[in-house]
């Protein structure tokens, strides 16, 4: 996931001409369809691809385009959308609308009583609607240590994963880098992630491990997924450098990535997280999801 900022601007950069895509766009979803109709996916990985990425689609159109590929669901959609989903036999990949922000999380024992508040209300909900994963942030360092973070961490979600457990519901905390996006963020390395899953010690606690944010700050994408997988719950993609198409102008090899996923019996989503750039962006996820599909 992106800053509120980087997304913002993100937007502001989808949108640009709106006055063209406000006429345009049906006959270009249209023309999507009819090309993303002939994919046939080889049911390894369940396919999905975030939301914020193609906002300037509305939602009831990307579902028709995302299902003619293939994917199962649909990353960050909250409670007030998924009704849209439902409607095309889409889910929500990964759950979002109970955090309070990116920089504001579960290592500062300030904002404790609201989250508690919000994911008890949000694990109902996402249980409820018949879903599974529900996002959470560790929030920034802010001068705090790392040890101090993970048992502040560990105090406040343990107040909601008996919850989680019963209900069936897996909170997923995501995995940024600190060097490029998400200055001073403390879940940053999967080492430090790792450890926190250990000391909650529930199947109900996962990492969201985005690929892209773990080149940037770590490297060593396909020995980490191998050795450490069975704390990920959930994958995003996106070319590095950049955060563009999973294409020739960057440094991963992602059919390489993804069968090393496949191989260690992983059977949850991943979701595409690039922002697309050119105009045919629909056509770049197609081709992000033929990539990944090993």
């Amino acid at each position: 996931m992106g800053t509120d900022q980087n997304r913002r601007k993100t937007i502001k950069q989808l949108l640009a001409g709106s006055a063209l895509l406000a006429t345009s766009v049906p006959s270009f979803a249209l023309e999507a369809e009819k090309k993303s109709s002939s994919m046939a996916l080889k049911g390894n990985i369940n396919h999905s691809v975030c939301r914020w990425c193609y906002n300037d689609i509305p939602l009831d159109q990307l579902c028709v385009i995302v299902k003619e590929m293939g994917l199962v669901g649909i990353d960050l959609v909250g409670p007030k959308e998924w009704d849209i989903l439902k409607k095309h036999n889409l889910i929500s990949t990964m759950c979002n609308g109970a955090e309070i922000g990116l920089v504001k999380g579960w290592n500062d024992p300030q904002y404790h009583d609201v989250l508690v508040k919000n994911y008890t209300e949000h694990i109902e909900l996402v249980s409820k609607a018949g879903y599974t994963n529900l996002i959470c942030f560790s929030g920034n360092r802010n001068g705090m240590d790392e040890e101090t973070g993970l048992k502040n961490c560990v105090d406040g979600l343990k107040k909601i994963m008996s919850l989680a457990e019963k209900k069936g519901v897996v909170i997923q905390m995501e995995l940024f880098n600190s060097k490029v996006d998400h200055k001073d963020y403390m879940c940053d390395s999967s080492a430090w992630g790792v450890e926190l899953c250990k000391r909650l010690g529930s199947p109900n606690f996962k990492l969201l491990y985005d690929i892209y944010h773990m080149q940037i700050n770590e490297g060593d994408i396909i020995r980490t997924i191998k050795r450490d997988h069975q704390y990920f719950g959930h994958y995003h993609t996106a070319g590095v450098p950049g955060r563009h198409e999973i294409d020739e102008t960057q440094e991963l090899y992602y059919p390489a990535i993804m069968k090393a996923i496949v191989e260690t019996g992983f059977k949850q989503y991943v979701a595409q997280e690039f922002i697309p750039t050119g105009n045919d962006k629909i056509g770049s996820l197609r081709k992000a999801v033929q990539l990944c599909d090993v």
